[in-house]
């Protein structure tokens, strides 16, 4: 079943490489820093919805620096946190070893959730939160290539180990690929005009470094406020570079399985597109019925399981944009997995 529905389906399918349901948009909950120190974007809110209780199994899909995760464990929750970063898994690990058997760290994408949960936890879990995005950490890390304000290489890649990384894409797709991977994964109005503007500078010299790439998108879309020109085909790369909404869509999947009656499901978003998915999903996991024009009357819905918290999506307060200006696009939904019919 495609629950992603015809606009999102399109986005997925429309760019090369992209369609198959296999992490993360925006920025997560990182501060700056040498080390992975959190910041956790809505972070009291995340816990509310959570609503972590002694004994309570969770999963933390995006570990990071461990900031959602430790206060769960404070909290008296076993954790299992996952992070396809292996210096993020190292760092948070080091933080969190108090905590003995309680937190189980693993390397992986949240898009495979639910074959780590069949694994370490084949009754189903109580809690499942993503909170999705590239970390402070990797966005102020030159060396990752994320970064408009410092150069760096073009990489991208938030699992170092991954085959693909933004000079691929950049250096060998065709001028056709690059426009509707801008245009699609990162709304830019002049997608054309930078494909072209890219393919004919590489045909002279290959781009390797981030703020060279950045500069030539400069050159063809015109600033817009504070935002940097390059914004949207960066955001484009990354999400290309990493599978990001695949992962989304894969661990949304998953989250009907892999949630006990009464579990939660709390997602982070950064972005229109991620929260379109989360959206879109919500709407029709969580609703009893579903009803078509066609139809003479509403049918019960085969795919009803959740039971929404957040009928509209919960944003930062002014107190936290103030602290965290990069919490200002974050956007979070809820929703409770509902008792099976009997």
């Amino acid at each position: 079943m495609v629950w992603c529905h015809d606009d999102c389906s399109t986005l997925l399918s429309a760019v090369p490489g992209l369609g198959h349901p296999l992490a993360q948009t925006g920025v997560s909950a990182e501060s700056s820093g040498g080390g992975f120190h959190h910041l956790p974007v809505l972070f009291e809110e995340a816990l509310h919805y959570l609503a972590p209780e002694r004994g309570k199994l969770m999963v933390d899909g995006t570990l990071g620096g461990g900031g959602h995760t430790g206060a769960l464990l404070e909290r008296g929750c076993r954790v299992i946190g996952l992070d396809q970063d292996p210096s993020a898994l190292a760092a948070a690990s080091a933080k969190l070893k108090n905590f003995g058997e309680s937190f189980v760290p693993r390397q992986a994408n949240f898009s495979t959730v639910g074959e780590v949960v069949a694994e370490l936890a084949p009754d189903g879990v109580d809690g499942l939160l993503l909170d999705l995005g590239v970390s402070s950490h990797q966005l102020d890390t030159a060396e990752r290539g994320f970064s408009l304000q410092a150069d760096g290489p073009l990489d991208m890649r938030m699992n170092p180990q991954g085959e693909l990384t933004a000079a691929d894409i950049v250096n060998t797709w065709s001028e056709e690929e690059l426009a509707n991977l801008f245009y699609h994964l990162g709304e830019e109005k002049r997608s054309r005009a930078v494909a072209r503007a890219i393919v004919s500078r590489r045909g002279n010299r290959p781009f390797a470094r981030t703020l060279d790439l950045a500069d030539a998108v400069a050159g063809v879309v015109r600033k817009s406020g504070r935002i940097h020109p390059a914004t949207r085909v960066f955001q484009a790369l990354r999400l290309r570079v990493n599978s990001e909404l695949e992962a989304l869509q894969a661990a949304l999947e998953a989250a009907p399985d892999i949630l006990r009656p009464g579990g939660r499901l709390v997602v982070i978003s950064f972005h229109s597109l991620e929260d379109r998915i989360v959206k879109h999903f919500l709407r029709e996991r969580g609703q009893a019925e579903v009803d078509r024009p066609e139809w003479p009357a509403p049918r019960p819905n085969p795919h009803y399981s959740f039971e929404v918290l957040t009928r509209r999506s919960v944003t930062a307060g002014d107190a936290e944009l103030a602290a965290n200006p990069r919490s200002r696009s974050a956007r979070l939904r809820a929703a409770r997995k509902i008792e099976p019919n009997p």
